[in-house]
């Protein structure tokens, strides 16, 4: 893997400069370049200008023969709202495999939002010398997947309105003959996707001039509860004026007006389609099978039933492919998808992960991100992700920072945009001693699936090795296979060597089959309640409203479908400020809805925001542009 031809020895500086900085001091290589050492030919993949390539599933097929590398999942601890360096150490360790350890390897990655970009977050492309490149096209518009899955959700938003506006004003022969019109030849036929109805209704005719006036009408007459819609429309920009709206106010509407709102793109439901799916024809049964809300005699209406899920998969035809990138030290970027950590499962594109697997090959490694803290991101990577993908992890990796137990030990509230407090600037070993229950919980957590568990300490200047050695200690004490201080973000691939030896030998160790939290055969109320007491739980409280959801969804026959937990990703608990590894409280159940076409149920602890605001002074203010050179300026 570590040829001169795609390898790049970092000149690195210290203090380290802007992230934008380091991006735009490196000269990326053309993608081809990057395609032909992971043994692509140009029918494998097709060109978005110099520096990213979308990588067709037909490698999939070519590839088929050859033996999958090693699996890596990359977690974190709880962690403050600055974030741990998930993503940093992710980077950092891949090139640290490629381009100091000379192993085939492969990163994959979730796209970011343009929410967070432009909001308060800024970009998700690693940071310091660990970075994907060009850094400005991995935060903006990519290859366009995002805005697909913009058009696709804001496609079958549309059907929902307009099928239950021409529903109120026509009757059912009225509204059939318009569905099903004749030719010329005076003669009716039923449009493909229509057939998927009529299968789900129960009705094998194939002719529509057969069918009776009571079939005619359980066809063509949906009769959608407005007041059970879940769909929503979606953007992706950051706008918290768009989480109520009501919508039909104009006169042609005729006074059929609704409350609804907007989301995020990245929290529609297609993401996490897209994220889940493993070949076309998973991605149009998927797509057709999300279900938007209910009849009035409380049936399940889907995306097939509107007629749309075909229009839904050409919109998506191209997103299924993802992107490839390079580092800042030019090792492999697989980029795609990105759905939501907390209403959604929170991981990369499992065609991604097994794109790669066949791409490096037997020695060789594949290292994907799972979001917020491994009781959240890496749970749901092995008990969603996993079940679908039939993909086992070799190794997984919780990555930790002092700071972050510093707060878990009792430290002050870290805020985001508001200097850090003098105790977490200076040595403070008893509050790392008591914070590293965090660390301890997840470790045990992540081990109960039968996997090695290395941890990474993602090293800031102001840590002390006295502060790091009780880190590795606890951690070693907890069953942890390795702990490993990185340097990464300051050193690039070179100051991660150390934590690639440490994966590649808990690789090489490792003996288990993947154990799951929950059979799928449990009820929603078991599974739910195995994850809580992993939460440390004493157990479960549901609300009237969770009640109803879980007999409405166990009715409906949803009941066989993995637990996608929506709650807080600043405590294992349901209150951001209980920190460390709290233990005896009782989990409240708000809500459970459910995503049929991604294949999961969510409940929801406490209330989850689907669309973020902007604060007072948003990244935007930073971000402009070259005129001269045309390089993008301020992003971070």
């Amino acid at each position: 893997m570590a040829t001169s031809k795609t390898i790049r020895r970092l000149e690195v500086v210290s203090p380290v400069p802007a992230d934008i900085d380091i991006a735009n001091s490196t000269s990326a290589l053309h993608i081809s370049d990057i395609a032909d050492e992971l043994g692509l030919s140009a029918d494998h993949y097709d060109l978005y200008g110099r520096h990213k390539a979308k990588v067709l599933l037909s490698v999939l097929d070519q590839f088929e023969e050859s033996p999958d590398g090693y699996y890596v999942v990359v977690g974190g601890i709880t962690p403050t709202p600055l974030g741990e360096g998930k993503s940093t150490t992710t980077v950092g360790l891949c090139q640290a495999l490629g381009a100091f350890l000379d192993k085939k390897v492969v990163t994959c990655l979730r796209q970011p939002s343009q929410g967070p970009t432009f909001g308060i977050k800024g970009g998700a492309a690693g940071g310091g010398y660990s970075q994907v490149i060009p850094m400005d096209e991995f935060n903006l518009h990519l290859t366009g997947d995002i805005h697909a899955i913009t058009a696709a959700n804001n496609l079958l938003a549309a059907a929902i309105d307009t099928r239950i506006f021409h529903e109120a004003s026509q009757s059912d022969k009225a509204l059939f003959n318009r569905l099903c019109p004749a030719n010329k030849e005076g003669k009716r036929s039923f449009a493909n996707v229509m057939f998927r109805r009529l299968k789900k209704l129960g009705i094998s005719k194939t002719n529509p001039d057969e069918l009776t006036p009571e079939e005619i009408k359980r066809f063509a007459r949906l009769d959608i509860d407005p007041d059970s819609i879940t769909w929503r429309r979606v953007m992706d920009v950051n706008d918290r004026f768009l989480r109520k709206i009501t919508i039909g106010q104009g006169p042609e509407e005729k006074g059929m007006t609704r409350e609804t709102a907007f989301d995020i793109s990245v929290a529609s439901e297609i993401m996490a389609v897209l994220a889940l799916t493993t070949s076309l024809a998973d991605m149009r049964e998927r797509l057709g099978r999300m279900v938007i809300g209910n009849s009035r005699a409380g049936e399940p209406i889907t995306a097939d039933d509107l007629g749309v899920g075909g229009a839904l998969t050409v919109l998506m035809k191209d997103a299924i492919n993802p992107t490839l990138m390079q580092t800042l030290e030019g090792t492999p970027v697989l980029v795609h998808a990105g759905p939501f950590a907390n209403i959604a499962h929170g991981n990369s594109s499992v065609v991604a992960d097994k794109i790669a697997l066949k791409l490096v090959g037997k020695g060789g490694f594949v290292v994907t991100e799972a979001g917020f803290g491994a009781d959240i991101g890496t749970e749901k990577f092995m008990n969603i992700k996993c079940r679908y993908s039939g993909l086992t992890p070799q190794c997984a990796i919780i990555v930790a920072t002092i700071r972050a137990l510093k707060m878990h030990g009792g430290g002050p509230e870290v805020v985001a945009g508001k200097p850090l407090d003098h105790a977490y600037l200076s040595e403070n070993v008893g509050l790392v001693e008591a914070g590293c229950v965090n660390l301890v919980r997840h470790i045990c957590n992540t081990r109960a699936y039968g996997v090695n568990v290395v941890v990474a300490i993602n090293k800031f200047a102001s840590d002390s090795e006295a502060e790091m050695n009780v880190v590795r200690n606890a951690a070693l004490a907890a069953g942890a296979f390795d702990a490993v201080v990185c340097t990464h973000h300051t050193h690039g691939g070179k100051g991660a060597v150390d934590l690639g030896i440490a994966v590649q030998r808990a690789c090489e160790n490792q003996t288990q089959s993947l154990n799951f939290l929950y059979p799928l055969d449990f009820s929603i109320k078991e599974k739910i309640e195995a994850i809580a007491k992993s939460y440390g739980a004493s157990g479960v409280e549901y609300s009237e409203q969770a009640e109803k959801q879980i007999e409405m969804y166990t009715n409906q026959g949803f009941s066989n479908l993995p637990i996608c937990m929506a709650k807080t990703q600043y405590s294992f608990s349901h209150v951001p400020s209980q920190k460390g590894a709290p233990e005896g409280f009782v989990l409240p159940i708000r809500d459970v809805r459910a995503s049929i076409g991604a294949g999961f149920i969510y409940p929801l602890v406490g209330t989850m925001s689907t669309m973020p605001g902007l604060p007072t002074r948003p990244c935007f203010f930073e971000i402009d542009i070259d005129i001269a050179t045309g390089k993008v300026l301020g992003l971070s």
